[in-house]
């Protein structure tokens, strides 16, 4: 080690309480959370996603109708790098500025929906894109931003771009990781000399592409830093090469020790998130429920793996709609989000829901189920009006939260199997 990390160590307060590992699948809890320690948060779970601190088409007051909502809120440096002054001039930290301050916020690198042009890491910097365009960081650069954020974990710098070309060669994925570990080392010498940061989280980024040598030098190296946790980057991709990451995260996860919080970047839909959390990881980004709103759908996708009898038999009669509503094939043009619609979900720009008054899901708690019909927002979509985001948002996000829940309540009873072999077929 190029210096002694044991003061630290020493700050770091978080406290990972795991009550189960099943076939490598992790239950428990992460305590002492947030600047006054009083907070946690149960894994397997995910973080909020927010565009600039908000939650998309969402207000806070409208969020709080939100059953289930994570404990921790996803920002992103992308969104906010270009505002560090004024927030540096406000001296009370983001969390506050946005009108969240009791969330606790986890600020990552990147926007997971909008991917950064390659090209742009050196031995010295790694840039993000917001509005005005791209900003390079520094190592000081960007801890003097992490200081202006104040947030409870940040994403620390690290070459990613190797993981996301097609074809990379080896000194291209070593280089990836050598620049990586050094830009940690770099940060964590920055936070030493930080007094607002002392009470602040260093995620410790693994890369290494499709390299096994090479994720595991990143695991086994980034694990002997004092980090709050780590970020596995760069298992997201090519559905032709899944088996090949998937089996890449379990040898990766096997070099972390166990009391510290594995989080997993750009992977989100119900089938892959299963997969990783039987391979040890334990918080996931909740972008998907976004997208999803973006194309003008609704998650239907069903996750109770113990349905009761008499539901049963209504779904047997017909009674209640199949859950498989989509053309996997089939694209939807949107604006903002074009990606290919998934089986978990339903398009009610369909000129089918214009008459269906039945909620978005039968059963479901939401505002939106509660108080709307399909029907309702099939016009609000047509009609291009704002609150088809709103109701559509506050649906997807419950129901993407209370698929969280399920997974937790599985893994306690021993049963994620039957919820997988459910997700799973219902998958594309």
């Amino acid at each position: 080690m190029l210096f002694s990390y044991q003061d630290l160590e020493e700050s770091i307060v978080m406290k990972l309480s795991l009550t189960k590992i099943v076939n490598g699948c992790r239950l428990g809890q992460i305590q002492n959370l947030g600047k006054t320690g009083d907070l946690a948060m149960d894994i397997p779970g995910c973080l909020l996603y927010t565009k600039t601190g908000s939650a998309p088409h969402l207000t806070h007051q409208t969020l709080h109708n939100v059953h289930g909502v994570p404990a921790m809120a996803q920002i992103t440096l992308a969104s906010l790098a270009e505002h560090h002054e004024v927030l540096a001039e406000y001296k009370e930290g983001v969390g506050k500025f946005i009108g969240m301050p009791e969330s606790l916020l986890y600020c990552s690198l990147h926007d997971p929906v909008s991917p950064c042009p390659a090209g742009y890491v050196t031995n010295k910097s790694v840039s993000v894109w917001g509005v005005g365009g791209r900003v390079e960081m520094t190592a000081a650069k960007f801890m003097a931003i992490q200081e202006a954020l104040q947030p409870d974990w940040f994403q620390c710098l690290s070459d990613g771009e190797a993981a996301c070309e097609e074809v990379t060669s080896l000194k291209r994925t070593r280089k990836s990781v050598d620049r990586s570990l050094l830009f940690l080392d770099s940060c964590l010498r920055l936070q030493e000399k930080s007094e607002v940061l002392q009470k602040s989280l260093i995620i410790g980024v693994i890369e290494g592409g499709d390299v096994l040598e090479e994720r595991l030098r990143s695991a086994r190296e980034t694990a002997k830093r004092p980090v709050g946790g780590f970020l596995l980057d760069g298992f997201h991709g090519n559905p032709a090469t899944l088996e090949t990451r998937l089996h890449l995260l379990s040898s990766v996860t096997a070099e972390l020790p166990d009391n510290k919080p594995r989080l997993i970047s750009g992977v989100s839909r119900p089938d892959e998130v299963l997969e990783c959390i039987e391979r040890g990881v334990d918080l996931f980004e909740s972008f998907f429920p976004y997208q999803v709103t973006e194309r003008g759908c609704a998650l239907t996708f069903s996750f109770d793996y113990e349905p009761n009898p008499e539901e049963t038999l209504l779904q047997q009669n017909g009674i209640q709609v199949d859950i498989k509503y989509v053309d996997q094939t089939k694209k939807i043009e949107t604006s903002n989000c074009d990606q290919e619609m998934t089986s978990f979900e339903i398009n009610l720009k369909e000129k089918k829901y214009q008459e269906d008054f039945n909620p978005l899901v039968r059963g479901c708690s939401c505002y939106c189920c509660k108080n709307h019909t399909r029907a309702y927002i099939h016009h609000l979509l047509v009609t291009n009006e704002l609150l088809a985001g709103v109701l559509l948002m506050m649906h997807n996000f419950e129901h993407y939260f209370g698929f969280f829940q399920s997974i937790r309540e599985a893994l306690g009873r021993d049963k994620l199997g039957q919820l997988k072999e459910l997700i799973c077929r219902q998958a594309p």
